[in-house]
């Protein structure tokens, strides 16, 4: 992208994972003019492939990201490798930077950068993350069950994950590590046949990179199929500060505060605009549009022709100074936030002919 390319785009896309590709195919179909800048970092690159996804159960992470960026180029959405580093309210609405300088305008901005997961300090965790070390139930589920799994008791919610992976399997082992267990959970747990491991964990073992089990304080391995840890989840919102948008304190990690419409309305500064969020491949399947519709609703609102509509006056040619900050937000697919500006000027009726 040549940093002199400072064309207004109607929507930019922060995050080429699987929901920002959706909500940029959502607004590329709605004719707008929109541009998805991807870092190239995506959370769920270290599986084999995504599950639970309507008619591409299995894909792997990299095939539903390279189907997803042709799908929005066959729409004449625009997709570029570039990492976001600070953003900037503007008459137009907002000029996103990159990392090499290049300055895009736009009248919304749609954060779909995700979540990071950070792992527990336990050897092995990380080595084998994403296959044999696993944390969800509906997304791996299916493919450890009836297999003997390790529930590393890390999480405040890592017993409720033990009672949801009983589902799946009967040979179930909650390690706590030593730690405190609430005394709901262990009855919760013992009504299940779920055992409790109460030593301290020395690291998960593998071989062959496959998880053969857990090894306990005194050197004794408990042989496993497979892993459970509970992350602690965070969203990255640094290059986004001087807009407004903030991540709050949460019992899984922090999040981005909305409301049921999942809108953090003052963004951008007083009546200037709001904040969405949706989510990545699986809730997007379960909650079709959302915010990714809405942001298309709200320019629609605010009077903005559709792409055959454009004059002269939707081609502005802006000089928006350039500029960076530290700060570095990985693309990854699991939640969107939109920032849409107010235009100001009044609605222009279509033309039919």
């Amino acid at each position: 992208m040549d940093s002199d390319d400072r064309e207004l785009r109607d929507v930019v896309v922060v995050g080429g994972g699987a929901a920002g590709l959706s909500a940029a195919l959502t607004s590329a179909r709605a004719r707008r003019r929109v541009t998805v800048v991807d870092a190239g970092e995506p959370r769920n690159a270290p599986a084999e492939g995504v599950h639970g996804l309507l008619a591409l159960d299995g894909v792997s992470p990299s095939d539903l990201l390279a189907r997803g960026r042709a799908e929005v180029g066959r729409h004449d959405g625009e997709v570029i490798d570039g990492e976001v580093v600070d953003t900037r309210t503007a008459a137009h609405g907002f000029d996103v930077i990159l990392r090499n300088g290049s300055v895009l305008p736009t009248r919304t901005l749609l954060i779909a950068t995700g979540v990071s997961d950070e792992l527990p300090d336990i050897p092995g965790v990380r080595e084998q993350w994403g296959r044999g070390v696993l944390h969800c139930p509906y997304c791996h589920g299916w493919e450890v069950r009836d297999q003997r799994i390790g529930i590393l008791g890390t999480h405040p919610m890592s017993a409720h994950q033990a009672m949801l992976f009983h589902q799946w399997s009967r040979d179930i082992t909650f390690f706590s590590g030593g730690r405190p267990i609430d005394e709901q959970d262990r009855v919760s747990l013992a009504a299940l046949g779920i055992p409790i491991e109460e030593r301290r964990i020395s690291g998960v073992e593998a071989d062959g990179g496959r998880v053969v089990g857990v090894e306990v304080d005194d050197d004794e391995v408990i042989d496993l199929d497979a892993v459970v840890v509970a992350t602690r989840l965070t969203v990255g919102v640094e290059p986004y500060a001087a807009i407004g948008l903030e991540a709050v304190d949460h019992p899984v990690g922090t999040v981005i505060p909305t409301d049921e419409m999942g809108t953090t309305p003052g963004a951008g500064g007083v009546g200037r605009g709001q904040l969405r969020r949706s989510h990545g491949a699986g809730r997007s399947r379960r909650r079709p549009g959302g915010p990714r519709r809405a942001a298309d609703q709200r320019l629609a609102d605010h009077g903005r022709p559709r792409e055959g509509d454009r004059g002269a006056r939707w081609h502005t040619s802006l000089t928006a100074p350039t500029g960076t900050t530290s700060g570095r937000v990985p693309a990854a697919a699991s939640e969107t936030t939109t920032v849409t500006a107010r235009p100001r000027w009044p609605r222009t009726p279509r033309t039919r002919t």
